[in-house]
């Protein structure tokens, strides 16, 4: 069996103009995750596993309208849900079953947001520590300069349709898979 890998697609708060309590519009640092998308794949797409991991956020625990229609996720969903310090754990204990040789993401959005987490929360999910592979970046070679690199795109590109919610982490990896 080929060694797999992890795909991991992060939803975070959001907000459509300001942030609260700041005039200006949000940075990666005012956004906190959600939801921990995370696929157990291969090369040839195989799916072993796939897991949606959703984090209760702190900071701003109030998801924004905009947030929630983006993305899919409720408030009553997130109430429920552990914290990001409480969720790492359970990653890294869903991950013991499998000796992942990478993770890799659409972009490097979420190990910059993960990144973001761990200097804020001093933890992250131990494949952090593993080798990124920006896979937008890895699909784009060898095609037409100038073509979007979009998961949509890329989907459309090999006559395939995107399947679930966009903007969902779990339907976005099984997608990217």
């Amino acid at each position: 069996m080929e060694k797999p890998f992890l795909i991991v697609d992060l939803e975070a708060t959001c907000w459509d103009g300001n942030v609260p309590e700041h005039e200006r519009t949000q940075i990666i640092e005012d956004m906190e995750i959600i939801e921990f998308g995370c696929v157990i794949t291969d090369r040839n797409g195989t799916i072993y596993d796939s897991c949606s991991f959703l984090v209760r956020p702190v900071l701003h625990p109030q998801l924004s309208g905009f947030c929630t229609s983006l993305t899919s996720i409720e408030q009553t969903q997130v109430d429920k849900s552990p914290t990001y310090v409480n969720v790492v754990p359970k990653i890294d204990s869903w991950l013991e079953d499998f000796n992942v040789e990478f993770w890799g993401s659409w972009g490097n959005y979420d190990k910059n947001q993960i990144q973001v987490e761990f200097e804020r929360q001093k933890v992250a999910p131990k494949f952090f520590s593993l080798k990124h592979v920006n896979l937008k970046k890895l699909w784009r070679k060898g095609k037409p300069g100038g073509r979007s690199s979009g998961l949509r795109s890329a989907l459309k590109y090999h006559d395939l349709e995107f399947e679930g919610t966009y903007h969902r982490g779990i339907d976005d990896d099984l997608n990217i898979s």
